[in-house]
């Protein structure tokens, strides 16, 4: 049995509509509530946090000299977050985005100003912040679609960046988490750009919370990129597994916790064809009851649901 051992992990979401009912939240915690927050998610056993962006609409959720710092109540939030997994022995992809405009994914990878802007803040974040204990690696936030491969663009967007982590950061890891999946083929082009993908981990959407698959099938797919990873030998398989429904229309209206029963379905369905189960994702979805940092009964629902599985296949783990 596989638990789930991480989690994406945002200051603030991206999506006003998704976001309705936690931003606010987000927006205004206390440092004391985002230590909390980390705390209760490493009381769950997890090990790995993926900070999603360290920067949104070009302002820092740190004290830049590059960029404003985003206006959210807490400040050098990236650093609280980083001295907190330091404290609990946790590990943080750290992200090098958003330093453009995160709904055009194309131009985040291809626009000449954005990637120097990017290439600005990776150098800076790495001399602010590489000493972490922590900082165990790199997460490439512009997600790839797979169509049912990889644009070349994205290769390059990737491979430029785990350059710049290989050099300023010697040793730590490089994540992306493309979409796609239910359309990947992995034949021998797949299996080539595979090889030629500089990432050590690609943690797989399985799209179940966007509705483009269904649990029948992620099966399926997650044993063929299995046999896909295995035979190329250079990036490690994870899920991306999506813990969160659409209150109405996708992508237009509220993300709500999902029910636990379809959670675990998702995480059974998946579990033996991955080297880690990550969700997208706790803030938000998932609240310790009593917690200073609790954001509501469903989310509270969720926590209490996945913390008695969790105790119920203690023994398998």
């Amino acid at each position: 049995m596989k638990k789930i051992n991480g989690t994406w992990f945002e200051f603030r979401h991206f999506g006003v509509p998704e976001g309705k009912y936690f931003n606010p939240f987000l927006m205004t915690f206390t440092p004391e509530q985002w230590v909390a927050m980390i705390e209760d998610i490493a009381g769950l056993g997890m090990e790995y946090l993926v900070l999603m962006c360290s920067a949104l609409d070009v302002k820092t959720f740190y004290k830049s000299e590059l960029f404003e710092e985003y206006p959210i109540t807490c400040k050098n939030l990236l650093g609280l977050t980083l001295e907190t997994c330091d404290r609990l022995n946790l590990k943080a992809f750290v992200s090098n985005d958003c330093v453009g405009a995160w709904q055009y994914p194309d131009n985040m990878i291809t626009d000449p100003e954005i990637c120097r802007r990017r290439a600005a803040i990776t150098e800076e974040i790495a001399g602010l912040f590489g000493h972490h204990k922590s900082f165990y690696g790199w997460y490439w936030t512009n997600e790839a679609e797979i169509y049912p491969y990889y644009k070349e663009e994205f290769i390059k967007y990737v491979n430029i960046n785990s350059e710049m982590a290989h050099r300023l950061t010697p040793g730590k890891k490089t994540l992306i988490a493309p979409y796609g999946t239910f359309r990947v083929k992995t034949d021998d082009t797949y299996l080539d750009q595979l090889s030629r993908l500089d990432v050590d981990i690609i943690a797989y959407q399985d799209e179940i919370g966007v509705r483009k698959s269904n649990i029948e099938w992620t099966p399926k797919y997650f044993e063929s990129l299995r046999k896909a990873h295995d035979k190329v030998g250079r990036s490690k398989i994870w899920a991306d597994m999506e813990v969160f429904q659409f209150e109405g229309p996708i992508y237009t209206s509220a993300l709500l916790p999902a029910p636990f029963e379809r959670i675990k379905a998702q995480l059974q369905g998946i579990q033996d064809f991955v080297d880690e189960v990550m969700i997208f994702e706790y803030p938000g979805l998932f609240s310790r009851p009593g917690s200073i940092a609790s954001m509501g009964k469903s989310q509270e629902k969720l926590y209490t649901d996945y913390k008695a599985y969790l105790d119920s296949i203690k023994d398998q783990l």
